[in-house]
């Protein structure tokens, strides 16, 4: 993913403008509009105004070793094996956009998971789609 997805997702997210932003990251609109756009190489300190602006942490990393894969959730392979997915995310993203609205979506059926004490199927899959449309 990159720098300017993340920092529109979060945004989004979080129900800011890129104007509410900029103030708390006393950085400008254009600036920041730019970066969201895959434009301009921010220095290490606007990133960390930007985090802080944004309520997230920034980490860099340099070092030998790629990190360590993160490990698949059954959340997300029904998402994406489901071919129904893209156009229900495309219908409720409401103005987020459809990768965080996504990463919600296999964050829910990973915790539905816990809550069945067991991990989610196509056809919890298939319910929770049905409700997001109906909701």
């Amino acid at each position: 993913m990159e720098l300017g997805e993340v920092l529109r997702d979060r945004r989004k997210a979080a129900g800011r403008t890129i104007a509410s932003v900029a103030v708390d990251a006393g950085l400008s609109v254009p600036y920041i509009a730019n970066l969201e756009n895959g434009r301009g190489n921010p220095t290490l300190a606007a990133l960390e105004r930007l985090a802080a602006a944004l309520g997230a942490q920034l980490e860099v990393r340099i070092g030998d070793e790629p990190p360590a894969p993160a490990p698949v959730s059954a959340g997300a392979e029904l998402v994406a094996a489901s071919e129904r997915v893209e156009a229900v995310v495309a219908e409720v993203a409401d103005g987020r956009s459809r990768a965080a609205v996504r990463r919600d979506l296999i964050a829910t059926l990973d915790s539905l998971g816990t809550v069945l004490g067991r991990p989610p199927n196509a056809a919890d899959l298939s319910r929770l789609l049905d409700l997001l449309q109906l909701a």
